[in-house]
């Protein structure tokens, strides 16, 4: 399968440099400093940027010309952009947009680089939730595991088997699919280890019987003819022995799906979402689906208590479709099981993923 890139939206501004510029810059590195991933950075810079060629194709150079009004303006425009395929900015990406600049001017006020906040009063567009579109179902799961061809002579169609098998066993982000290397591989004991994960944290992740078979078969037979010294460990590599960029991941899950003929569309987040609904329709307290796909508690900011590892392997083996080779009879999931999030807010976080990666 050839590698295609998809051509990213550059991160850097077109326009002249300025007093904003060099703000977003002091911004940027106080991110940097207070241990932001390289990833949000580069999301603040890309959003942000944007915001910085609209004011300057309107004249406006230095902080203090920046108003409410401006940008409330700049929020018209958002509301009125039209992309290339002529469809408009979804409220989600507006609301993408806008956010930054509310903590970049908050940033600004408090290092006395302007007297008063502009952007305070902003009212950001409300983000609603619908409902999935292409949630497929486990037969359908099945009949996109079955796309890749396996074939001795060719290791590129046993990878992506285990590529998609491991998305939808472990709801790896893409990312974390990207980076995971063989060390973080506890076949041994049906737990992936995920390091610096999204905020920055490590997290054991379980996965079934049947995509570690796969995994192993890769391991052993598929990747030491593609891999390259030196060698870093890598898990997943392209035909150039090159690890996977996102985008080249992105394409590889979607061409599989496509082939699969479910009329339905999507790539990595789409196992990911398919992997928390079907658990939690199998009957998965949301807490432990949380604490597979690492996200944080939904309804404060506090750090809530890890469930315990045995139980989450408890509830994984329970409740997941393809956690067993052989169909057999589940496991009894733990009687207690804390709970406090709900579906609905589970559902908006694995929304909002998916917008934040069409926006990247």
């Amino acid at each position: 399968m050839a590698r295609v890139e998809k051509k990213r939206k550059p991160a850097t501004p077109t326009h002249p440099a300025g007093p904003l510029d060099s703000l977003m810059d002091e911004h940027l590195t106080a991110l940097r400093v207070r241990a932001y991933s390289e990833h949000t950075v580069k999301n603040r810079l890309v959003h942000i940027g944007y915001f910085l060629q609209w004011a300057y194709e309107h004249g406006l150079r230095e902080p203090v010309e920046i108003t409410r009004p401006v940008l409330e303006r700049y929020q018209r425009y958002l509301f009125y952009y039209r992309k290339k395929n002529g469809e408009p900015l979804t409220f989600r990406s507006q609301h993408a947009r806008l956010v930054p600049l509310r903590v970049w001017f908050k940033w600004m006020t408090r290092q006395n680089h302007i007297l008063h906040n502009p952007a305070s009063e902003i009212d950001l567009p409300r983000v609603g939730r619908t409902l999935p579109k292409n949630i497929l179902s486990p037969q359908e799961i099945e009949q996109v595991m079955m796309q890749p061809g396996i074939h001795p002579a060719d290791p590129l169609g046993l990878r992506d088997r285990a590529i998609l098998e491991v998305i939808y066993a472990s709801g790896l982000r893409r990312l974390e699919v990207v980076n995971l290397k063989l060390f973080d591989l506890q076949l041994d004991r049906g737990l992936i280890v995920v390091r610096q994960g999204k905020g920055k944290k490590d997290r054991y992740v379980p996965i079934g019987e049947r995509a570690t078979a796969w995994l192993q078969k890769y391991i052993a037979e598929a990747r030491p003819q593609v891999a390259i010294e030196p060698d870093d460990l890598t898990v997943f590599l392209t035909a150039e022995g090159e690890p996977f960029s996102r985008d080249h991941l992105t394409w590889t899950v979607r061409q599989h799906i496509v082939a699969a003929q479910t009329g339905k569309v999507g790539a990595c987040h789409l196992l990911r979402h398919c992997m928390a609904t079907h658990m939690h329709e199998n009957g998965a307290d949301i807490r432990f689906i949380q604490q597979i796909l690492g996200h944080e508690d939904i309804k404060t900011t506090q750090i809530y208590t890890h469930v315990a590892l045995r139980a989450l392997q408890q509830v994984y083996a329970a409740t997941h479709p393809a956690a067993f080779i052989e169909k057999q009879k589940a496991p009894q999931m733990p009687t207690e099981t804390p709970s406090d999030p709900t579906a609905e807010e589970l559902l908006t976080v694995l929304d909002r993923e998916a917008d934040e990666d069409r926006e990247e």
